[in-house]
């Protein structure tokens, strides 16, 4: 009998892919063990693009808000706003996810998108967008890859 793995997926790579007229995508191949796995797609709060989380990341999240400093009142809030954003999805036998319209157009999805590897999440983002964050990411990278010593 074959063991499931405990281990967390570490996501890495970019990888551009196209939506169909449904909004489903195609997850990188790699990211994916087969039809049925679920994640919890979320619009980033500030930056425009998708957070997109499996199921164990999803619940760290929650930990990280129960554990926060904040007050009982804004973990609420917090809580409702973040869960009640969150959608979730479940890959094809494809690997393919179908995005909500609303996600979608907060993320200017229109023409395509990026997936961006973060280790325990990955990111979706539209094309244009991701290529005018990373250009002014490159200079905070080096910086940072400097003083860690990489």
């Amino acid at each position: 009998m074959e063991q499931e793995s405990t281990k967390p997926t570490i996501y890495s790579g970019a990888f551009e892919r196209s939506l169909d007229a449904k909004n489903r995508v195609a997850i990188p191949s790699g990211w994916v063990s087969g039809e049925g796995e679920e994640f919890y797609v979320i619009l980033h709060p500030k930056e425009g693009y998708l957070m997109v989380m499996p199921t164990e990341e999803f619940r760290r999240t929650e930990q990280k808000i129960q554990q926060s400093d904040a007050t009982p009142a804004n973990k609420i809030k917090l809580r409702r706003k973040f869960f009640g954003a969150s959608r979730k999805v479940v890959s094809d036998k494809q690997g393919r996810v179908l995005l909500n319209d609303e996600d979608c157009v907060g993320a200017s999805l229109k023409d395509g998108a990026v997936f961006i590897g973060t280790g325990p999440r990955f990111e979706i983002w539209a094309k244009a967008s991701h290529e005018k964050a990373s250009a002014e990411d490159e200079l905070i990278y080096q910086q940072m890859a400097d003083a860690i010593g990489l």
